[in-house]
């Protein structure tokens, strides 16, 4: 499986040198960069925020080993100082025994008496070159553990102001997702809000239809008055006949004796209509 993997991965490797050339190595980096963009793009905004959310909750172990370390560190510095404290009472002490077997030494006498026991001039000495020797080395050794001493003091500077940093950073990053979070609910609220508009085409043609509506409406309303006024009322005057004999006979004068008969009678018919209505009026 494993080999089959490198001759895959062997022949794609060759075969976009083949196409591309020297550009191939270009193409593939600007492809995985495109593929990349995408698909952090279309990750979720929530997703991101609940992955810097459990970032920042992944801070809290390694702040407490800081401040494990820290404690230890400082426990260290202590024991330090108390020695080197320690240290400068003896070589305190040891300096005053010196400069008093040295003050002893100068005024010359050849035997001395310390706590019930008479020396020798020479004695003396010996005691303080030894004396001196070990002062010498004590305080050699005190200025290197002094040296040491501020050295971890300025390291244990350093990793408080660090560690107070780093839960200064937590803090105001736990502030800036609880933002962002906010942020983004006015945001999902805005767009839950602006979903609800409503369609100006479908109110446009709903409008139209009552207008028509309404219009039918007043028509049928007009039209059963009219009817209501042309049946109930009552009819005062005599409908007039017209007599049109005389256009009639205008119309069709062209000499024609059977026309002109013809035109004569209809006077007759109209007058015998006329008095037909008569009787009908009273």
């Amino acid at each position: 499986m494993f080999k089959k993997l490198i001759l895959v991965g062997a022949g794609s490797a060759l075969a976009l040198g083949l196409l591309f050339g020297r550009d191939a190595v270009s193409y593939v980096a600007t492809g995985y960069g495109r593929l990349h963009d995408q698909v952090k793009q279309n990750v979720p905004i929530e997703f991101e925020l609940e992955r810097a959310h459990r970032m920042i909750n992944d801070l809290t172990p390694e702040i407490r080993s800081n401040m494990h370390l820290i404690a230890k560190e400082e426990v260290d510095v202590d024991k330090l100082q108390r020695q080197v404290d320690k240290l400068n009472d003896s070589l305190a002490q040891d300096k005053r025994e010196v400069l008093r077997l040295k003050a002893d030494l100068d005024d010359g006498s050849q035997t001395y008496q310390y706590a019930s026991h008479r020396y020798t001039r020479d004695q003396v000495k010996a005691d303080l070159a030894g004396r001196f020797e070990r002062f010498k080395t004590q305080d050699a050794t005190r200025e290197k553990l002094e040296g040491i001493l501020r050295a971890r003091q300025k390291g244990l500077d350093a990793a408080r102001a660090k560690l107070d940093g780093m839960l200064v950073a937590k803090r105001q990053l736990e502030v800036d997702v609880e933002n962002l979070q906010a942020r983004l609910k006015m945001v999902e609220v805005a767009q839950t809000t602006s979903a609800f508009k409503f369609d100006d085409s479908q109110l446009s043609r709903t409008e139209k239809l009552l207008e028509d509506i309404s219009t039918r409406i007043e028509v049928a309303e007009k039209l059963v008055s009219s009817e209501g006024y042309f049946g109930e009322e009552i009819q005062l005057d005599e409908v007039e006949v017209k007599d049109v004999s005389d256009e009639v006979a205008a119309y069709f004068s062209d000499g024609n004796s059977a026309e002109i008969v013809v035109d004569q009678r209809v006077p007759t018919i109209e007058l015998t209509s006329k008095k037909s209505l008569e009787p009908s009026l009273n």
